[in-house]
């Protein structure tokens, strides 16, 4: 098929790029020259293992390409899908005013079309959105109808951080719903090249399986920490008991990793998004509200233990980790941004290191300083806290006596405190 996408982020360009590897002609399309110009040179415009080599290998065959024309690109192509942002507002619901003006766009380019295009939402939006945004936007902008005249979709992704190629090219599911048997169509035949099970239904159920997903796996995450803090007060390792408790098949050992909590640009945004739809509804939404405040708390747990033996004013505090998780340079509500800040609102001097997260949290707190190695900063400070489990931050002699405050479970030295064990 011809395909072309809306949005060259971390949902945009792995689908772009895994759809050509399975032998698709795609066209990716973003308003941001340089990330188009990275696209048409081979590079990828965002980190994630083994997604530059596969763009390369792409764009040498020919079946990848980037430009900033979304009406050529909808043009040349038989199916359109949307993945642009949808960031959290406030009150926790989304702006989406990304997703309408790309639709609005769309549709004016599939009104001039003697083809039947089908267009599919895969940003991650609330339930409801696609029926009752998406598609009067397109339907009004092409003077068409959806069904008849050009197809709807809405198609949500699954994907890690760190391990996005992989879950797309190997996924649990393939999850579509839509409006018109055409578009039902293009979906199957797009994804015909995947072996993985396939649930066809409508738009909202598609979007709500989404939002169901992150909020179950979020919950795991808040109670798992939540429980962690119980065996910290006991005197026991969280971990000993996510073991057990992870041998009963009902439960399983996935995403029962206590720490200072979940950050990454799905979980909160996606949960409290869902809340905020639950209240727009009229439905009390107790437990995913209590999820988000649960995780909010989590991290400045670590930050008392190291206050409970140690003045920060003045002191010279070492952070190991600043990304979410190890493996992305990604930051977006990282655990790291409430200790950072917390540590400089009470006077202490920030001595940073990570792999692959310093150029992006320089953007947030410039004034900390940064070091190329994490052997630096345990020279340079008073005490250490490790804030992402990379795997470097593992070996022990790294820390000598030097006082270690580990929020992940990465590691165990001679001078060690555990946020949860």
């Amino acid at each position: 098929m011809r395909a072309s996408l809306v949005g060259t982020g971390y949902v945009g360009i792995v689908t772009g790029a895994c759809f050509a590897h399975v032998g698709h002609d795609v066209i990716m399309v973003d308003t941001v020259r340089e990330k188009v110009d990275a696209v048409n040179s081979g590079k990828s415009p965002i980190y994630e293992a083994g997604l530059e080599a596969m763009i390369g290998e792409e764009v040498r065959r020919g079946r990848l390409k980037g430009t900033t024309n979304l009406s050529e690109a909808v043009e040349f192509s038989d199916i359109t899908f949307i993945c642009v942002g949808t960031p959290a507002l406030p009150d926790g619901s989304q702006n989406l005013s990304y997703v309408e003006t790309v639709a609005r766009q769309i549709g004016e380019a599939i009104g001039s079309k003697d083809s039947y295009h089908t267009v599919v939402v895969k940003s991650t939006v609330a339930p409801g959105t696609t029926l009752g945004l998406v598609k009067p936007v397109l339907e009004k902008a092409s003077g068409m109808e959806a069904g008849d005249d050009f197809g709807l979709g809405m198609n949500p992704e699954f994907l890690k951080e760190g391990d996005a190629v992989r879950d797309f090219m190997e996924p649990d599911r393939v999850v579509y719903g839509t409006v018109g048997e055409k578009a039902r169509n293009h979906l199957r035949e797009i994804y015909a090249g995947f072996k993985s099970q396939k649930l066809e239904t409508d738009c909202t159920t598609a979007e709500m399986i989404k939002y169901a997903s992150n909020s179950m796996l979020a919950t795991r995450v808040a109670l798992i920490d939540e429980i962690g803090n119980i065996c910290k007060e006991l005197g026991i390792d969280v971990r000993d008991v996510a073991s057990g408790a992870g041998m009963d098949r009902r439960i399983g050992p996935h995403f029962l990793h206590a720490g200072i909590g979940f950050g990454g640009s799905c979980f909160r945004k996606d949960v409290s998004a869902l809340a905020w739809k639950g209240r727009e509804l009229g439905v009390e939404t107790k437990i995913l509200s209590a999820v988000i405040s649960q995780n909010d708390a989590q991290p400045l747990r670590l930050l008392k233990l190291l206050e409970a033996k140690r003045k920060l004013k003045g002191s010279r505090i070492g952070v190991l980790g600043l990304s979410f998780k190890p493996g992305t340079d990604d930051i977006r509500d990282a655990p790291s941004l409430i200790v950072v800040k917390s540590l400089l609102q009470e006077g202490a001097a920030v001595v940073a290191y990570d792999p692959m997260a310093e150029e992006n949290f320089s953007r947030v707190f410039p004034q900390i300083e940064y070091r190329k190695s994490a052997s630096e900063v345990i020279r340079e400070c008073d005490a250490v806290m490790i804030l992402t489990e990379w795997q470097e931050f593992a070996d022990r002699t790294l820390y000598g006596d030097k006082p270690v405050y580990d929020g992940r479970g990465v590691t165990r030295t001679s001078n060690y405190t555990g946020v949860c064990w």
